[in-house]
Order: C-alpha cells, then structure tokens, then sequence
C-alpha cells in the first residue's frame, strides 16, 4: 500500500508588444509625481485572470437540450514515485504516471475540461514539500473564487506519525517530520477554508504497499482523509485497513484506483447517459470497479457530506444518449499484439502501448460498440473496428500488424524532389515544394511523411488553415507519428491554439520523453498560457535535452521573469542571445527562420526571415531591462532597452519602458537631461500607437514632466 509507518525509519505571432508587453515586464512602479503604482504581485500564480476569460458559468447544451454549466476550474496534481530519503523497499512504480494520465483527463475537452494553465502538476522531484505547501497555501488560495470548481489530486505515500496523519513529500525525512511531510489537518483546513470554491474535489491514492505499515494507521489515513471537511467530495482509494493496489495490469500500469478515476472521468461513469459525470456517479463506478477488480480487498470511499450533488466533474456532449437508462454493468478489453510497441485506439482516444506477449488490460467499459484501432509507425493499421463489450464480460481483441507502409515509388520521387526544394527556403522555393508534395499524395494520399513536409511548407508561406488541416490529417493517418503531432501544435501555437497545442505536446511527452523539441514547444505554450511554473519545467526539460536549442533558453528567461527571478532570468537571455549570435549572415538567419518560425518559433509576424531574428532578439534585450530593472539597476536597464529599440525602434512598450527608466533616475538625480530624455519616449511611445494604455499613461506623464520644467524655468 501507498502508506507506510513513520516509525519504522526507512509563438504566436507578434506576442510580446504593446500593453501585454508592459503588463509582463515584472514592473514594480511607474513614474513618480503623485501617482500611485499598481501593487506587485507576490507570485505570478496569483494574477488574476483575463477579464475577457470570465469567471462566469459556462453553458453548454446537451443533445437533450439540458444546460450544463462548467465553471471556471483550478486543479492541483501530485503524483510521487520515486522518494529522495526513502529506502529502496518503499518507492512505488505507477504514481508518477497516475499524475500525468490524470492531468490528460483533467484538461481534455471530453473529459474533465480544466483549462491547462489551470492545472499544476508536481511529479517527484518537483513535489516537495515546499512546492506542495506554495501550491496549496499559496497559488489556489490566490487564484480561486466562490463560483469555481477545483480539485486536488495526490498519489503517493500516506503516513501517521504522533498520532496525526501526513502526505509524504518528495523530500520527506522519517526523522524530521514535522519539516518534510505535509499534515494532512493543514490540507482540510486549506480546502475548507483558504481556498474558494463552490465545487471542491480532493482525490487521493495514499495507501500502497511499499513499507511496513500497521492496519490501524491505514485506517487513521483513510478516516482522517475523509473527515478533512464536510463540504467537498472526498474520493479515497481505500476503506479501514486496506491497502490500495498498482499493478501493470490496468492500463499498462496504474494505480488501480487511479485507473478507474481516469475512465470514469473520460466517460465511463457516466451512467445515465447525460454526458456529465458528477461525484456520485464517479464515486459508484470506481466503487464497483475497484472492488469487482480486488475480489473485495479494496473499497473506495467517498464522503457523503453535504457537497453539491450536481458538481460536474467531467463532460463528453458525444456520450449523450437518452434519459433514464439503466446504470451498465462493466465489461473489459483484453489487447493483444503481434508486434512490440503498438499504439491502441479505443474511441478515437489512445488508451496506451501494448506490446507482444504483454496483454494490455482495459477494465470498465461500458457495454455497447466500441471502436478499436492498433498502428504502429511505418505500417497499415488494424482497424478501425467496431467490438462489442458485454456485461461482466472480457472480450480479447488481437491486433495484428502485419503489412509494411510502402510508399509508391513515383510517389516518392515527388516527395523527394519537394524536400530538395523545401530545404533551399524562401517563398518561391516552398510553393514549389508545395507542388510537388501535393502530387505525391495524389498518387499516395496515405503518405503521412507528405503531409507533414505540405504542412510545414504551407505554415511558411502563412497558410495557416491548410498547415493545420495537413498536419492534423498526418497525425490522424499515423497517431504515432509523434513528429507529425510536435509539427502540428507547432502550427496550432503560431495559429494561436494553445490548448490544443498543449494536449498534443502532452501526448508527445509521455509517449517519447526524450524529445526536446517538444518540451521546447510545450515551454512556449504554458508561457504563453501564464503557466510559468510548467513552463519553467517544460523548457528546463528542453534544455537538458538539446542545450544548444536557443528558443528554449529564451522561454526560460520569460517564465524566469515571471516567476520574479530576474538575475537568472537575465542569465538565460543572454544564453539564447549568444546562441543565436549567427556569424553566418543571411544564411544563417535564413536557418534560424526554417528552425524557428516553421516550427512553432511563434514569431511569424513578417515574411522575412531577418524581421524573425530581430523581433526575438529584440524581446530578449526588452527581458533583459526589465530584469535589471526589477533589481533597480537603471543604468544597464536603460542600455538593454535601448539595445531593444534598434530592433524594433517603433515599439510602444520599449519606448514606454524608457520614459519609466529615465524618470526614476530623474528622481535619483534631479538631472533635467534626464527628464527631456523620459519625455521623447514618451512621445515616442504616443506616436508609436496613441491607442494603447501605455499611450494614455504616457500622455499624463509628458504634462508631468511639462510641468516640472516649467517650474524650472
């Protein structure tokens, strides 16, 4: 069991500019002269949310014609494996995975529908106790309201210690607990409490084997988890003195409870065929599942205190079938394959890899025809076809991989003739390839390779909506293709689809977490989301992976900022300077195009590889004042923003930024040069775009500073 005994001692397009710009440049003050500054704020988790993404209930029709109001949703995921103080005999095997499959359910549209931004994930290393503490006590306490929904997920160990139960952190120490674990009174009092909610969920997965534990503090786990507050909907994954089992047999590996937690978010405990899965419905199906499952030595227990029995956990409109059906009893899916490594579809959702001699184990479908598909890259798919599951009944599906994707040969050739002229670059070159990939798959529409280079030709000539469809259709023919997916979020993110992006980077990630390029592009994405913890993590990733990859360093130095760490921020803009510091002239500009903007650099704003270059160079050197200036170093924040403005001389922010730094070091030095250096980029900025916010404050501080010179004369 997850429990054991203390005692024993064991890029969008042209992103970064005018207000958005100022907003994110971590200022702590404007001018002086009787204005007052908008507060700092402490964490950037705590911002508040756009006020075009509002707060209020969000409608959605059923088939039936039934509204079902999603609210605004937070979401914090723990999931700890592997322990840092923790003998060998108590690390767990499937916690770490039970978070990440959590998190895909949590922020898919058929599922759960929490924005990606909202949902924060703390995967071993990163799940200490400082890091739970600040999520738990900080960041949702901030961020949350009344009307929203939010849930805390934890899988790993549950402990008792003086007599009061614990979560165990990643850095737990058995020997100094009260510093290291995090008490799990200090979480009913938070979730009760600090953060706000009308729809709260805690679903914890804390008792599995793993260390010696007496029954009677399994018990005290259990009852003590469920007695936090009576007014969320606690799921624990046992009762009194269970233990709560993982094995490889649920889904290629999982908590058992956990597993059923996923389907049941994704659909499955949906028993009325509404579309919604709500507490009770959840609570059932991993009630029953879970128990059938053990042969009765592991019951699920939910609290039934006074939560709102309408909470929506999880939505999926294609579930919709009619009112008042009778709740289905279960059946399974037994995967088997003739080949190592093959994806499995079940309803257009990948439910794993399933791989030779190893069954891959689907419990809790529900009956009916599901539709089931194996690929694996470089052959034809088994499927789609259609399996009927029974009640109470396993129904084994072989799949078999059996003929090797062969392109045509002319085919070929003319795929090979366009990748001659995509590699050359420049509009001309890439409507040529363009021609030449299409022809290819008119003699192979199923060349997925084809559509992935027709994709990335079609986003560099800005054909936006036809790189999208290609790349999509590419990774529909081939859902392995894990390149095919990276190119397509690549386009979804210069198109300005983060969440989707997000979800496709994520399939990315698991399935091949060694791909750096994906953790690149997933880096951008969270840091374009607001999400600078994940994107921190995401582009840390990235780095060790392909540390010559200058873009990650950038996205580094942007959630650096954010999360109010200017001189390592700074650090890591002058590694992506230096790293994009080509010596090679337009060449090499022209590769930093191809490299960049075709694959979800998200700076396509100019057609031009060169504009490319200098709008990130110029965003860099803007990062890098504002870091200086965040540490009131004015000097070098008025040479790096004046650096910025040789790449974008017209920009409002830079010049905004300039009038701010110009006038604070007036008011240091009372130096009139300095004064008539605020005002002309102040005017500068006015001029740049008299609309803008910054434009309006830079109006009242030119009469500021006219006035001030007017008392000089």
């Amino acid at each position: 069991m997850r429990l054991f005994d203390a005692r024993v001692g064991w890029l969008r397009r042209l992103r970064f500019v005018g207000l958005s710009l100022a907003l994110a440049s971590g200022a702590t003050s404007l001018v002086a002269w009787g204005q007052s500054a908008p507060a700092a704020q402490t964490t950037p988790q705590a911002a508040a949310p756009s006020t075009q993404d509002s707060r209020d209930l969000k409608p959605v029709q059923t088939k039936q014609s039934v509204a079902v109001t999603i609210p605004r949703s937070y979401a914090l995921v723990v999931g700890i494996s592997a322990y840092k103080n923790l003998p060998k005999s108590a690390q767990l095997e499937f916690p770490n995975r039970d978070a990440e499959d959590i998190y895909a359910a949590l922020i898919s549209p058929e599922g759960g529908q929490f924005p990606a931004e909202n949902v924060h994930k703390l995967i071993n290393e990163r799940a200490t106790v400082e890091n739970i503490r600040h999520e738990l006590e900080v960041w949702l306490p901030s961020v949350t309201h009344t009307d929203d929904r939010v849930l805390v997920y934890f899988a790993g160990h549950g402990f008792v210690s003086g007599g009061k139960g614990w979560l165990a952190t990643y850095d737990v120490d058995l020997h100094n607990i009260s510093t290291t674990a995090y008490p799990m009174d200090a979480l009913g009092s938070v979730m009760g409490g600090k953060i706000k909610g009308k729809w709260k969920v805690l679903i914890t997965d804390a008792c599995h084997s793993g260390a010696i534990t007496p029954e009677a503090d399994r018990q005290q786990v259990t009852n003590t988890l469920l007695d936090l507050q009576k007014s969320l909907f606690s799921l624990t994954a046992s009762r009194d003195r269970e233990q709560s089992f993982e094995s490889d047999r649920w889904g290629g590996g999982h908590g058992i409870f956990t597993y059923y937690v996923i389907k049941g978010i994704e659909g499955e405990a949906d028993t009325n065929g509404d579309g919604v899965v709500d507490a009770d419905e959840l609570a059932e199906y991993v009630h029953t599942n879970v128990r059938l499952a053990t042969e009765g030595r592991q019951n699920p227990t939910s609290e039934r205190g006074s939560f709102d029995r309408n909470m929506v956990l999880a939505y999926n409109a294609s579930r919709v079938k009619g009112a008042n059906l009778p709740a289905p009893q279960y059946g399974n899916l037994i995967i088997e394959s003739n080949m190592d490594g093959v994806e499995v579809w079940v309803d257009g959702k990948s439910a794993g890899v399933v791989n030779k001699g190893i069954a891959l184990r689907l419990p809790g479908i529900s009956p009916g025809l599901h539709t089931v598909k194996g690929v694996h890259l470089g052959y034809e798919p088994d499927g789609p076809r259609e399996e009927q599951i029974y009640p109470g009944q396993d129904a084994t599906v072989s799949i078999r991989i059996l003929i090797a994707r062969k392109a045509n040969h002319a085919a070929t050739e003319e795929f090979d003739k366009g990748i001659e002229f995509y590699n050359k670059g420049y509009a001309e070159n890439y409507k040529k390839s363009v021609e030449h990939f299409e022809a290819a798959l008119q003699i192979d529409p199923k060349f997925s390779a084809a559509l992935v280079y027709l994709g990335r030709a079609q986003s560099a000539l800005f054909e936006d909506d036809k790189a999208i469809a290609s790349l999509k259709q590419a990774v529909e023919l081939d859902p392995d293709y894990q390149e095919a997916r990276s190119s397509y979020a690549a386009v979804l993110l210069d198109g300005g689809n983060l969440d989707e992006a997000v979800r496709q980077l994520d399939v990315v990630t698991r399935r091949e977490p060694d791909r750096g390029w994906a953790w690149y592009l997933l880096s951008q994405a969270y840091a374009r989301k607001d999400d600078f913890v994940q994107g921190r993590t995401a582009a840390e990733n990235a780095i060790r992976l392909t540390p010559k990859n200058a873009e990650a360093h950038f996205w580094l130095a942007e959630c650096l900022r954010m999360l109010k760490m200017p001189a390592d921020a700074g650090r890591e803009y002058n590694q992506y300077l230096a790293l994009s510091n080509f010596d090679t002239g337009t060449a090499g500009q022209l590769n930093y195009y191809i490299l960049g903007s075709l694959f979800g650099m998200g700076k396509k704003s100019r057609a031009t590889q060169a504009d490319i270059w200098k709008e990130l160079h110029g965003d860099a050197n803007f990062g890098l004042c504002n870091c200086e200036r965040m540490q009131k170093q004015f000097e070098p924040a008025i040479a790096h923003c004046q650096k910025a403005l040789t790449f974008r001389p017209n920009d409002v922010a830079v010049n905004y930024r300039l009038g701010e730094l110009f006038s604070e070091e007036f008011n240091q030095q009372q130096q009139l040069g300095l004064l008539a250096a605020a005002k002309l980029h102040f005017a500068a900025a006015i001029a740049a775009n008299p609309d803008t916010i910054e434009a309006g404050r830079a109006k009242k501080y030119v009469k500021n500073i006219d006035d001030e010179l007017a008392k000089v004369q």
